[in-house]
């Protein structure tokens, strides 16, 4: 199966999650706005969530998978679920202390570091320490089902652990959905939100664990043991959790800072909901397959192969970002007003989302960049390097975000997150190139430029159009109307895009297909 079939399978079921995604941030935006309800659900569904993201989007995957696809090639099946049952005891014990430790000293962190601004506010404080308690246990629901996920991975079963975030999604919207029917209060819709994640995350463990029975390994509970293979995988997994969480660590700290003017937290949810579309689809699709790829490549002694299979993902990733980014500047305004302008979402929160969303789409492609960059170092065992530079990412963020904020607000906390993402894409990809693991060429660099180019013509076409739209945008017209208008300039971008790509030669349909193949035509002897 090549690299696209993969790619398009994970991204795939990921975009389907994200669909649903969308349709719960607009449920969430007709029952809570960004009223004070929706700050304190938000501020509460952060510190689970960014568990959610910094485990199940690929930093348990980045230490699990190489120890897992080793132990399949020395010691087969059997040795592989040995090496899962001594993990799963030691994961499931810990988890379950760290569960119970944070739990206790939930009032804590919610004061002083999930929601400082709430400080002023006893009421907000207090329902934001009881819903956050009831939604930490997806922390660990989350946790084994990366576990779970990284097996699937690593034995190219992709599509359930790909999947298993929709129901999420689903189980959200029916809590919504119920509070709407019954016109409950926004308080009690928030209470019922924070009971369906909890759920969501039962079943989602639930779905990735038949997923790996369907595939042959049925595990099972041991008495926790600090194996050497354990140890080994903690070495590696501790700085791949800090840096597989770049843009979550950097968000909860805008949170934390955002948390002093109302309405500044869900404004920059709605924001982020939109962006990790594109993310979400591309970045996450190509860091969960490009990681046993290359895990495979290497230890196959494929060096060459290898650098050439992450040169072809970093080419699909601009291939497919660099227009969408432009997309989200021109047409921030118009999509939020589509998506949320309804409700309790009035116009001037179109405003201030839209202009968040903006600023995350210049930032989209260093987000997505880092996806493909960070395999190249966690398949060479090699994960305190992205440590370091996720680390460098904070402090330039932290420093922004305080900076900026008292001066622009929200948007502030978002310029400040671009500014950390390329920071990192920047430093992983001059490391990769200066030590000889990433391969510089001349095509792909002019195939970037010609792309660059694409999305420019796009842009003057978008820009020309906007006019003759705008009618069909503006506050008060039939949303019928509206999404018609939307999707007209969608489809005119991709038609104009797709066309100057492919007819100057920043992409080569044919080529793709051929580079991205799985197995070297030649390949070159193992490595001595």
């Amino acid at each position: 199966m090549s690299l696209v079939r993969k790619f398009a399978t994970v991204g795939g079921a990921t975009l389907g999650s994200r669909i649903f995604g969308f349709a719960r941030e607009t449920f969430m935006a007709a029952a809570l706005g960004t009223g004070p309800m929706a700050d304190v659900f938000y501020a509460a569904f952060r510190f689970p969530n960014l568990f959610r993201r910094l485990f199940a989007e690929g930093a348990f995957n980045a230490a699990f998978v190489p120890l897992f696809s080793k132990e399949i090639e020395a010691n087969g099946v059997e040795g592989a679920k040995r090496f899962s049952e001594e993990v799963f005891g030691v994961l499931f014990s810990a988890l379950l202390i760290i569960t119970i430790v944070m739990e206790l000293m939930m009032p804590w962190l919610v004061e002083w570091i999930i929601a400082p601004g709430f400080a002023d506010d006893a009421e907000k404080t207090s329902l934001t320490i009881r819903m956050a308690a009831v939604m930490f246990p997806y922390l660990m629901c989350m946790s084994l089902t990366a576990m779970l996920s990284g097996m699937l991975n690593s034995l190219h079963h992709f599509f359930a652990a790909a999947i298993a975030p929709v129901f999420l999604n689903v189980v959200m919207i029916a809590a919504l959905f119920y509070g709407l029917w019954i016109h409950a209060d926004p308080q009690t819709i928030a209470w019922y939100l924070s009971w369906s994640v909890l759920l969501a995350g039962l079943l989602q463990m639930a779905v990735v664990y038949a997923g790996v029975r369907h595939a042959g390994i049925n595990i099972g509970f041991k008495r926790p043991r600090m194996t050497p293979n354990v140890k080994r995988l903690l070495v590696l997994a501790v700085p791949a959790a800090i840096t597989g969480g770049i843009t979550q660590i950097n968000q909860i700290i805008g949170q934390a800072i955002a948390s002093g003017k109302e309405g500044a937290i869900a404004a920059l949810q709605y924001a982020d909901r939109i962006y990790q579309l594109p993310l979400g689809v591309v970045g996450v699709a190509v860091g969960v397959v490009l990681l046993p790829e290359l895990a495979r490549a290497l230890k196959g002694g494929f060096a060459k192969e290898a650098a050439n299979i992450q040169n072809r993902s970093i080419e699909f990733v601009l291939f497919l970002t660099l227009p969408a980014a432009a997309g989200l500047w021109i047409l921030s305004d118009a999509i939020i007003r589509v998506l949320y302008e309804r409700g309790q979402f009035s116009a001037e929160n179109t405003a201030v989302v839209g202009s968040i969303l903006a600023i995350y789409g210049l930032g989209l492609p260093g987000f997505v960049l880092i996806k493909a960059l960070q395999p190249g170092f966690y398949a060479r065992e090699d994960t305190k390097t992205p440590m370091r530079f996720t680390m460098l990412s904070v402090v330039i963020n932290s420093g922004l975000a305080i900076t900026l904020f008292p001066l622009i607000a929200e948007r502030g906390i978002a310029t400040a997150e671009a500014a950390a993402g390329w920071t990192n894409t920047v430093l992983l990809f001059s490391t990769l190139v200066w030590r000889g693991h990433l391969a510089w060429e001349w095509a792909l660099a002019r195939r970037t430029a010609l792309l660059l180019v694409s999305t420019a013509i796009m842009s003057a076409a978008l820009l020309y159009a906007m006019p003759y739209a705008s009618a069909w945008l503006a506050p008060g017209v039939p949303l019928v109307q509206k999404v018609v208008a939307l999707f007209g300039l969608l489809g005119l971008a991709m038609i104009v895009y797709f066309a100057c790509a492919f007819l100057i030669g920043g992409a080569d349909l044919g080529m793709i297909r051929r580079n991205m193949k799985r197995k070297p035509k030649a390949p070159a002897p193992p490595q001595q």
